[in-house]
């Protein structure tokens, strides 16, 4: 490919990444619709207790008391989270007579949430003050 047409390829994924172009870059759509479901499903993320259920529950469903205590957290605050994640559908919720089991929607969470981590690593190593 001569320089001519790499530019040319270069700005035609630059305009693919607009919000809203319908284009796509390494084959992932980047609409305005898929960024507002990115942003709704990325809102649930956002606390650090919810980050530590989802890795709990990856591992197998659990009720709300072994989730309280494996996390040691009160369970008004865990059922708080719960409902989150389970409005954001990233937890699937199973009643058993008195019990409610969770466990994770889809194994492809845990993906993000490693992703996550990786570029907060790379991207904070070097910083000194937060």
């Amino acid at each position: 490919m001569n320089r001519m047409q790499n530019k040319s390829s270069n700005d035609d994924v630059g305009r693919d990444l607009a919000v809203g172009s319908g284009g796509s870059a390494a084959g992932c759509e980047l609409t305005n619709d898929h960024l507002q479901r990115a942003a709704f499903l990325a809102k649930s993320l956002s606390d650090g207790n919810r980050l530590r259920i989802l890795v709990l529950i990856s591992n197998g469903r659990k009720s709300v008391s072994a989730i309280v205590e494996a996390l040691e957290l009160s369970q008004p605050l865990v059922s708080h989270h719960l409902k989150e994640l389970k409005r954001s559908l990233m937890v699937k919720v199973e009643r058993e007579g008195p019990f409610v089991y969770y466990e994770l929607a889809d194994s492809r969470i845990l993906n993000v949430l490693q992703i996550l981590s990786d570029v907060a690593t790379d991207l904070l190593s070097g910083r000194k003050l937060f």
